[in-house]
């Protein structure tokens, strides 16, 4: 049985994030009822870079799937595009996976991207693709202290309390903040996060942004490995997963 790896897209307003759940649909689910049209009507498992939350967004997630049917790459992408309709979901790319690679732990670097809408009017194109902070940020103070919390640190004081990794060590590669007309991007760049790292990293942020705490708060909190010390949560919709770098870049077609 053939394993593909896929390139996907999605919007995750109104989902449950990445993975199964109970209490409404998911991407997961989504994908994996499509390929069990190629599969003999039997939902095969789909395993992700990266485990969404509910209003996630991602550009670049890359899934692995195999299905009965052997097909070349390219016919599997538009048979699983076609059947993901109606959701906003998009197989972008397939690619043959080679025996052993895995999305989860072949992955040596995973990109994120949280955008914030710094006006004063509400959006409307752009709901639910952003966060909306009506006061004015100060951008470069939140990128230097940004830049203070790079590198391999204890990351308890960003983590969610449900997070199930078994360390809380996390080696932050990227950390910029940038003013992008009437919006303010926050880019994080590491091998893997903790759950709600990127989100708990945004909130407190913007506490420095607002001039409400200075410079240097952030790596206090961090240094302090209290969550309870940090800002708040951002919310989700803001998050989108840009993409994943592997030791050899997948074909894709």
């Amino acid at each position: 049985m053939p394993s593909y790896a896929l390139l996907v897209e999605y919007d995750g307003t109104g989902l449950v994030g990445w993975q199964r759940q109970p209490n409404g649909l998911s991407v997961q689910e989504v994908i994996e009822e499509a390929a069990a049209r190629l599969n003999g009507g039997v939902a095969p498992l789909a395993t992700a870079s990266g485990r969404t939350d509910a209003g996630v967004h991602a550009e670049g997630q890359v899934v692995q799937i195999a299905v009965s049917a052997d097909l070349p790459p390219a016919r599997l992408r538009a048979a699983l595009d076609f059947h993901t309709r109606p959701h906003r979901i998009a197989i972008r790319g397939a690619a043959f996976a080679a025996e052993g690679w895995s999305p989860r732990f072949s992955a040596i670097q995973r990109h994120y991207r949280y955008r914030i809408l710094n006006r004063q009017a509400k959006p409307a194109l752009e709901e639910g693709r952003v966060w909306h902070v009506p006061l004015r940020l100060d951008a470069e103070a939140m990128h230097a202290a940004a830049q203070q919390l790079l590198g391999r640190h204890d990351f308890s004081a960003y983590r969610a309390a449900s997070c199930q990794a078994e360390s809380p060590l996390r080696t932050l590669e990227r950390l910029d903040v940038i003013r992008v007309e009437e919006e303010v991007h926050i880019l994080a760049s590491a091998r893997s996060f903790l759950h709600h790292q990127v989100r708990n990293l945004v909130g407190t942020l913007h506490e420095v942004g607002l001039h409400r705490r200075p410079v240097d708060w952030p790596r206090a909190v961090l240094d302090g490995r209290d969550r309870r010390a940090g800002g708040q949560t951002a919310p989700p919709q803001g998050l989108t997963f840009l993409r994943v770098d592997f030791p050899q870049p997948l074909a894709w077609a």
